[in-house]
């Protein structure tokens, strides 16, 4: 009874730990990551199958991105993948290589001997595949890991469907939220920089014959420009970039460090730690995320535009709805104290600002010839 008792406990943390994340991407990682605890597996992976013989999504735990880049392309649906799409029942193997339904794989994968797999389902529908592979305690996988997997891939796909129903609904949120922005161009700044116009012509209509009218609408000019810079400020501080409503922070960030990998000499890194935390509605507000990813953007600019780094490592650390960013390079590094006006060019005051209108801090740790650390936090 304590042993079962123990198992459920060790089922409903994973759950939980999946249910908090709202992006289907983190769903995914979550999930492998929980069933290779769960099971004691040196690998994991799930895939998700699209309707042209490949996987929507695929994500493994066990793999340096190293390993992942030699490997190459994600799996095609063929193999034993493949048998258990079309089956949609669970696998338990031995040596998955004397396997009749097993393959073949690519040159620098990982060599795998026992095997177990079950599908997600929903009703009669297979979301995904979920599998692990070389058990770490001698024996291999058993029945009662068969049973925990199985039971933990029913759970999973409530979380699954759930976070493609929650990103569908930010989907048409996204639309209507860019519908209200466009109505608001139009109503307020579109008007306002109308107005502008009319009154800068009737300014230069009069202004050499009667300077003192043209004056005033010189005046007039100039308050027009502010109030429509103001809401245009206004209407751009309340837009959500659309990557955040479609893969979440830490996707979206992996997504931009790895662009910025391919786009700039220097090494650049993308690290996400997830800590599990049993209180599901912890999750950060919207407006810390876009706070987070506009000061990780402008630490990036500076490592790779001003700082001539090397390396820069990209870190994001959840937990319980706290937020902690830290953008790491080894580049020239400079005086914080003593060089106010290059950290105005380096936007160092904007990042700061936007911490401070979510309530969180930023620090800034350089010197000179010994890099730069940029630490963003934000606490619930």
């Amino acid at each position: 009874m304590a042993e079962r008792e123990e198992i459920l406990q060790a089922v409903s943390s994973a759950v939980l730990a999946v249910t908090r994340h709202l992006s289907v991407r983190e769903v995914l990682q979550v999930i492998v990551r929980s069933a290779q605890r769960l099971l004691d597996a040196r690998y994991a992976a799930l895939g998700v199958p699209d309707d042209q013989g490949a996987f929507a999504e695929f994500v493994a735990e066990g793999l340096t991105d190293e390993e992942w880049a030699a490997i190459g392309p994600t799996p095609r649906q063929h193999g034993m993948l493949g048998a258990m799409l079309r089956d949609g029942v669970p696998a338990r193997l031995p040596d998955i290589r004397r396997d009749p339904r097993f393959e073949w794989w690519p040159r620098a994968h990982p060599v795998l001997k026992d095997f177990i797999g079950v599908p997600i389902r929903d009703a009669d529908e297979v979301l995904g595949i979920i599998f692990l592979s070389n058990k770490r305690t001698p024996g291999g996988f058993t029945q009662a890991d068969q049973e925990l997997l199985t039971l933990f891939a029913a759970h999973a796909a409530i979380a699954l469907t759930n976070a493609r129903l929650y990103e569908r609904s930010r989907e048409l949120a996204m639309v209507e939220e860019r519908t209200r922005v466009a109505r608001e161009l139009h109503d307020a700044v579109t008007q306002k920089l109308f107005s502008l116009r009319l009154t800068a012509q009737a300014a230069g209509a009069l202004l050499a014959e009667h300077p003192e009218r043209a004056a005033v609408q010189i005046d007039q000019v100039q308050r027009l420009a502010g109030e429509a810079l103001a809401e245009l400020r206004a209407v751009i501080v309340e837009l959500r970039p659309a990557e955040l409503d479609r893969h979440g922070l830490a996707e979206t960030l992996r997504k931009h460090v790895s662009l910025l990998d391919h786009l700039h000499p220097a090494e650049v890194r993308f690290e996400w730690v997830d800590e599990a935390c049993d209180d599901d509605s912890a999750a950060a507000e919207p407006a810390v995320e876009v706070a987070v990813l506009r000061v990780a953007q402008e630490a990036l600019h500076n490592a790779l535009r001003h700082a001539r780094a090397a390396r820069v490592t990209v870190r994001l650390t959840e937990s319980c709805g706290t937020l902690v960013l830290d953008v790491c390079d080894d580049g020239d590094g400079f005086d914080v104290e003593s060089a106010p006006g290059r950290g105005q060019g380096l936007g160092l005051a904007s990042m700061q600002e936007r911490a401070q209108a979510v309530g969180g801090t930023v620090d800034i740790r350089s010197r000179p010839d010994a890099g730069t650390t940029v630490r963003m936090e934000v606490h619930p």
